[in-house]
This record gives C-alpha cells, structure tokens and sequence, in this order.
C-alpha cells in the first residue's frame, strides 16, 4: 500500500509541474491564481499520501497548515482584483 501512496503522490506532483506551465504562459492573473490554488490543494494531497505511506502525522499538521494558507491567499486575491461598484475602501 505504500507503494502506492507514493506513485500518486509523484503522479500528483507532475500535476504541479504541468500548473508551473500555467503560471508561467497564463494570460491572465486569474489564470495564475488558480494554478497556485492547484498547487496549494495538490501539495496537500502529495503531504497526506506521504503522511500515511511513511506513517508521520507531523505532515497532516504541515497539509492543515497549508490549507489555512491557501484560503488566505484566495481571499487576498479576491479582495485585490475585485470589482467595487459601491466605492467604499473597507479597512
């Protein structure tokens, strides 16, 4: 089984080379905000699989870190580029 936890997490890993891609050629910011989050949700799930195939729970801490992160980030983004129709600067 821990064979197998460790060829998805490096298949999921390619994921994140191929959302480099995107990040890299996008033409948009919102292109690239959306490759980060896949790397945010896929790193989660490369740190879980190898959470459980090497039997550390340290990396669910580590995966829970960085899911709190990527929600921030997402929030950050949508505060930066969103349209404000009303003109109030929120503080």
């Amino acid at each position: 089984m821990p064979e197998l936890n460790l060829a998805l997490a490096f298949f999921l890993l390619l994921n994140i080379a191929a959302g480099l891609l995107r990040i890299m050629r996008g033409p948009a910011s919102a292109d690239r905000m959306l490759a980060a989050q896949l790397f945010g949700t896929t790193g989660v799930a490369v740190l879980l699989l190898l959470a459980e195939a090497q039997n550390l729970p340290a990396l669910r801490d580590v995966a829970l870190t960085f899911v709190l992160l990527a929600v921030l980030a997402t929030v950050a983004f949508v505060r930066r580029f969103s349209d404000r129709s009303d003109g109030d600067d929120e503080s």
